[in-house]
């Protein structure tokens, strides 16, 4: 006989199925016939959180981290409402996850229930899917249809409301689910471009003088590290990649120039300045690469496995092709043949150029003393958080100011680095560093978090530290909200409004919340103490004040490059 299960049983099984070992969130009445059966289900976990939009962050980051999706759930009302600003980071940077919402009774919904909101409606500008399911016949076909949208092309955060008494009930004639869904063997596959098309890009790479591969977000979720470095090192084109794109690969490779966004820096804008033919890869060319599509481009081939994606922008310029980032790559390495090695050879000044260039910028930015006290350089503390953590480190910039001086941060392996970009939705880093610990407990994990962003997502500090791990949480701590407090110090004449706080000692507050911290006002203290806790298998808080006039927006080594007038 067929076991008897209730719906919320169902859903967990599911999940299990399709491979999804964490559940972040926040129980309430309408979650617990899910939550409950989690209990009873092996290889799969729930980590509570204290605010359900810190749950939404770790599905992000989970999805970011594995390109496989986790789940986070809520109640009713509120408990949704509290998901959105989350699960919109998901979708903008197309991370896979399950949303799931647990709603009133189904004769209840759409009416004056106690915390009654219309989920579906809430949820579907910032998923690739959303949908009720208000009867047991439909749970296993909803959440198969979720999970294929969430992993197919651009992946992205998929929303399931269930009905109270669809989850709670018992499922007459209950499916099979299988251990390993089926879906999961295809669902991965990427397509291949069009030979034609990868004909004609192989020949107008060959004829260009100064190519530039311009990597987005696309050569993150395609894992696409080794093709893309070995198709520059095939014809030595430059890379420079997408603030999404950071991460994708390492900046030490003499052909990658780091980062061009809305600051970018000296010399990653010199680098697509230069160009007479970009290869937008996985790159959407949206407003925060594109200065909001301020910065002149030459002839574009652009890449995504989205049609859509292609000539949103730019299309006068812009030729298209549906592919993989991967599958392009590699057809154009094997497209050129005998003709690299002249290709090669007739960009290698211009790379010459550009890599004495790029010496010189790392030399701008080195620490100029290395050991002051009080505050510090948030250049310098970026600097000197490098030099002792491993290579293996992931940094996770919060929202603001912390991303833009990550730029500083030399990356040495693919996937060791994530960041909110297209929704730039603060309070990121701090749950997002307890997902890569669940992941990974034993890998290094350094989270750079303004004072703004940590007051957004305090409370998940007791929650990092039920979880653990090798996780540094270091605080640029400026008492205000930086970025904007700057913007307006440079654009309105020193006047602000709404940007500073009083003083808090966040080493204190960590402490009182069981997890180790301290104030810290030296380099020197600062590396020791970020080695200590990479060292150890416990995380820390390290608050370290900061100068305020290191101004983000004037900082030199991030000016725009400016060509010589000859």
């Amino acid at each position: 006989m067929t076991k008897s299960i209730t719906g919320g049983q169902l859903v967990v099984d599911l999940l299990k199925s399709f491979g999804v070992k964490y559940v972040f969130g926040v129980v309430g009445g309408q979650t617990l016939a899910i939550t409950d059966a989690i209990i009873d289900t092996p290889g799969i976990e729930m980590i509570h959180t204290r605010h359900e939009n810190a749950a939404a962050v770790m599905a992000d980051a989970y999805g970011r981290l594995t390109g496989t999706p986790a789940a986070c759930i809520s109640t009713t009302g509120p408990g949704a409402t509290n998901l959105i600003t989350g699960v919109g980071g998901a979708f903008r940077d197309s991370s896979p996850a399950f949303i799931l919402t647990c709603n009133n009774n189904g004769e209840n919904i759409h009416k004056d229930d106690a915390q009654n909101a219309d989920h579906v409606e809430l949820f579907k500008p910032l998923t690739k899917y959303s949908r009720l399911v208000a009867h047991a016949s439909s749970l296993k076909q909803a959440m198969e249809e979720a999970y294929i949208n969430a992993m197919t092309g651009n992946p992205g955060p998929v929303h399931l409301d269930f009905a109270r008494d669809t989850i709670e009930n018992i499922v007459a004639n209950p499916p099979v689910v299988p251990a390993v869904h089926p879906a999961r063997k295809w669902v991965v596959e990427r397509s291949a471009p069009n030979a034609v098309a990868l004909a004609e890009a192989v020949e107008r790479i060959l004829a260009a003088k100064r190519p530039v591969i311009w990597l987005g977000n696309g050569g993150n979720r395609g894992n696409a590290s080794a093709s893309v470095l070995a198709l520059a090192e095939a014809l030595n084109i430059p890379v420079v990649t997408t603030f999404n794109g950071i991460g994708s690969v390492p900046t030490t490779h003499p052909l990658v120039f780091g980062a061009v966004s809305r600051m970018g820096t000296t010399i990653s804008t010199r680098v697509l300045g230069d160009a007479d033919l970009v290869l937008a890869l996985g790159n959407s060319l949206n407003a925060v690469s594109t200065t909001r599509w301020k910065r002149q481009l030459p002839a574009v081939i652009q890449v995504d496995v989205d049609p859509t994606m292609i000539g949103r922008y730019y299309a006068d310029v812009t030729t298209g092709i549906v592919s993989d980032v991967v599958a392009f790559a590699d057809g154009v390495v094997a497209g050129v043949g005998n003709q690299a090695p002249a290709a090669k050879e007739s960009r290698a000044s211009w790379v010459s150029e550009l890599q004495a260039a790029e010496s010189e910028w790392w030399a701008s930015t080195d620490v100029t003393d290395a050991s002051p006290e009080g505050v510090l350089s948030p250049a310098d503390v970026v600097r000197a958080l490098r030099e002792v953590s491993p290579d293996d480190t992931l940094l996770i910039p919060d929202a603001g100011n912390p991303g833009v001086w990550s730029f500083l941060w030399q990356i040495t392996q693919p996937n060791t680095y994530i960041k909110p970009v297209g929704f730039g939705n603060m309070g990121f880093a701090l749950p997002s560093a307890i997902a890569a610990s669940a992941i990974d407990p034993d890998r290094p994990v350094l989270a750079l978090i303004g004072d703004g962003s940590l007051g957004m997502s305090l409370g998940e500090i007791e929650t990092l530290a039920r979880v653990g791990g090798k996780v540094c949480i270091v605080v640029l701590n400026d008492s205000s909200y930086g970025n904007i407090r700057q913007e307006q110090v440079l654009h309105f004449n020193g006047r602000t409004i709404g940007v500073d706080f009083g003083n808090v000692d966040f080493g204190m507050v960590a402490r009182g919340m069981g997890v180790d911290g301290e104030v810290v006002t030296s380099l020197e203290v600062l590396k020791r103490r970020v080695a200590e806790v990479f060292a150890g298998n416990t995380p820390a808080v390290l608050d370290v004040p900061i100068d305020r006039d290191v101004n983000a927006w004037t900082f030199s080594g991030f000016l725009p490059y400016e060509p010589s007038e000859e």
